[in-house]
């Protein structure tokens, strides 16, 4: 349903929930007047149309419902997350086939899902490069979720290869990557293990490991069931943060999540 349907749907809502009251005033302005008593002028609509005058004469009950809606689907969707983050903790924090930076035993954690072809996680690395060398207490755990197009498929099955058969390198390997010029595919990914002396017959090999496909296919069902669409998109305790939000509100974040348990004290 569009957003102008639900807004449609909502108001109707309400106006069938105060349709009783409604036409209960109608019925006492409609009563003749009692004996010795002043009549109360009788409203001209009645039922449906007596609500849609009411609505015309007082619109601003349709943008008090749309903002009700967006409120009550925001506060949904929140609450559809948080259930989702605490039933796929182990898995999204704890993965033994996820890439890990920062402190690994660091007291907070945030979670990054990227492709190698977007340039908003590209510009975004400056941000995660900072946020590690202020903090010697972060962790970031780094999720392999190729979106756009084949290349990005390829990059990301050869960087899962360097995380099992060199996990000390694949930092290195990553940020090399994912700021080379033009699009990350699986040739440009093999070239940089090429420059970091990594053994190619035995990428080769570790290319065939079933683990390869499963860390991808990992990635991919995580974010399924957390509704993202797009990268860069990271997990903070029990929140969801879409998009390149840049180095300030991610620290910011990251201070509440130590202070007090929550992305937002």
């Amino acid at each position: 349903m569009t957003t102008t349907g639900r807004i449609v749907a909502f108001v109707a809502g309400i106006a069938f929930a105060a349709a009783p009251s409604l036409l209960a005033i109608h019925a006492l302005r409609s009563q003749p007047a009692p004996a010795g008593g002043t009549a109360v002028a009788a409203s001209q609509p009645v039922g449906g149309d007596f609500i849609r005058t009411y609505l015309m004469e007082n619109p601003e009950v349709i943008r008090d419902a749309f903002y009700e809606l967006e409120r009550r689907k925001a506060e949904a969707e929140q609450k559809e997350r948080v259930a989702t983050i605490t039933e796929n903790k182990s898995v999204l924090f704890d993965s033994t086939r996820q890439a890990v930076l920062g402190n690994p035993q660091g007291d907070v954690t945030l979670v990054e899902f990227f492709d190698y072809n977007c340039g908003y996680c590209k510009r975004a690395l400056g941000d995660m490069d900072r946020l590690i060398e202020g903090d010697s207490n972060l962790r970031v755990v780094l999720k392999e979720f190729p979106v756009l197009g084949q290349g990005s498929v390829e990059a990301a099955q050869v960087a899962a290869a360097v995380n099992i058969m060199a996990p000390d390198q694949y930092g290195t390997f990553h940020e090399k990557l994912l700021m080379a010029k033009g699009r990350a595919n699986g040739a440009k990914a093999i070239e940089v293990t090429k420059e970091l002396g990594l053994d190619q017959d035995e990428l080769a090999k570790t290319l065939k490991n079933p683990e390869v496909a499963a860390t991808i296919d990992e990635t991919y069902a995580l974010a399924k069931t957390l509704g993202l669409t797009g990268t860069p998109s990271y997990v903070i305790g029990d929140e969801v943060v879409f998009g390149a939000v840049g180095y300030d509100e991610l620290k910011a974040k990251i201070d509440d999540m130590r202070a007090c348990g929550s992305t937002s004290c």
